[in-house]
């Protein structure tokens, strides 16, 4: 009888009962897309450390995906739009250490603690408009929270105004939703390239303070010439990185505090800090599950499992922090006095997250003023009742409906 790959369930319904079974299959594991195109899943600590240090391990579909190069992969194939770009990310070699080196100079410690005060200002301002609420109301603390504040932060430092970024919100949505429809994944690939053409011409004639314009810039500056395509899809990566994997972070992380009242007082009494808030959260709940894709420029072997030059690869970054080989067999449970947070979940090796520091600063500002300004917060479902999104590839909640009690004013600086 034929064997069957698993199919990876595009709704997202369970997906830590999903990475727990594919772990238990072997470090690396064939799994069926959505269009019955086949990739590798890589499911352990020790194999995903191992294939994001690995030269021979590229993003580059245009370069190394065979199926692709040769016109199998349809233009609208439901997820296009994580194999169509040419940005930093998906660069190989050479040019990949050009753009990183480029999109490295917009993430710098002065400008890390540079966008410090705009954090708080964003943070304050968000929080003011939850204490129009009555106590005891229930919100969305996802759509009024997690979600407005890393994405108006990434789209201050890309230079995009207010109304640009409501309009893209929604194609990055529709881009990480593993349940659209080929016409939907061709409207989003257009959509988002559209609205960076569109921020690219306006720094263009009115250059600003922002890493659009650093970009702009720095296609003439050195000898380091950005094509087009190039900065149009960088910028879009860090528009799309910065807002979507912070979005979901605070939604895990706020989750995971409210449902345990006793981790919630570690931190309340100092015995825990942000950080361990921060680490924690990344190793249990890595706000990105599935990452789609790297492909595999000679054949690539882990642990007695050979995965073909030429093939697919994703990384199951949902199972990496919960691997029991690293953290035992607790480590699905979230417990901020573990003394090994141990994650991959800002990468590892030339493809680290450029951003992380940035991101724990917006979440260390972000959850320590959420806390502070309604200590008595609280869910208003059970936790088992919070629904997924639609998709492999995130890992987060449809909505994050809490129950607000009557704030602590702000301290006046």
């Amino acid at each position: 009888m034929e064997r069957r790959c698993p199919v990876l369930d595009t709704t997202g319904r369970d997906i830590h009962a999903e990475t727990d079974f594919l772990r238990a299959q072997g470090h690396a594991v064939q799994v069926e897309l959505p269009g019955g195109v086949l990739a590798w899943s890589v499911n352990t600590y020790e194999a995903v450390r191992q294939l994001l240090a690995e030269p021979d391990v590229t993003k580059s579909a245009r370069n190394h995906w065979p199926a692709f190069i040769n016109g199998e992969i349809p233009p609208d194939w439901e997820m296009i739009s994580w194999i169509a770009m040419d940005n930093m990310v998906t660069a190989y070699g050479k040019d990949h250490v050009r753009l990183r080196r480029l999109v490295g100079k917009a993430f710098t410690p002065r400008r890390t603690e540079a966008i410090k005060p705009r954090i708080t200002a964003l943070t304050n301002h968000l929080l003011d408009a939850l204490e129009a609420a009555e106590p005891g109301e229930v919100v969305d603390l996802r759509e009024r929270f997690a979600y407005p504040l890393p994405a108006m932060l990434v789209a201050d430092l890309i230079g995009m105004s207010e109304e640009a970024r409501a309009a893209t919100a929604k194609v990055i949505d529709m881009m990480v939703d593993t349940t659209v429809t080929p016409d939907q994944a061709q409207a989003i690939l257009s959509g988002w390239r559209g609205a960076m053409a569109e921020l690219i011409a306006e720094k263009r004639r009115n250059p600003g303070e922002d890493i659009t314009t650093d970009l702009v810039t720095a296609r003439d500056s050195d000898g380091s010439r950005l094509s087009e395509v190039e900065l149009t899809d960088t910028i879009f990566a860090i528009l799309g990185a910065g807002s979507e994997t912070t979005i979901n972070f605070f939604d895990n992380a706020i989750t995971a505090l409210l449902s345990d009242p006793e981790q919630l007082e570690l931190v309340r009494s100092g015995r825990s800090t942000w950080d361990d808030v921060i680490d924690e959260t990344l190793r249990v709940e890595s706000p990105l599950a599935h990452l789609p894709l790297r492909y595999a420029v000679t054949d690539i072997h882990l642990d007695g499992v050979t995965i073909p030059q030429g093939d697919p690869i994703l990384i199951n970054y949902a199972a990496v922090g919960r691997d029991p080989a690293l953290h035992g067999t607790d480590a699905g449970r979230f417990d901020l006095t573990r003394q090994d947070k141990e994650h991959l979940s800002f990468g590892y090796g030339p493809h680290y997250c450029l951003g992380a520091s940035i991101a724990r600063a917006v979440a260390t500002i972000g959850l320590s003023s959420l806390f502070e300004r309604f200590p008595e917060l609280s869910l208003a479902v059970d936790r088992q009742e919070l629904v997924p999104l639609p998709t492999f590839i995130m890992n987060g909640h449809r909505a994050l409906p809490v129950r607000l009690t009557a704030p602590v004013p702000a301290a006046v600086s």
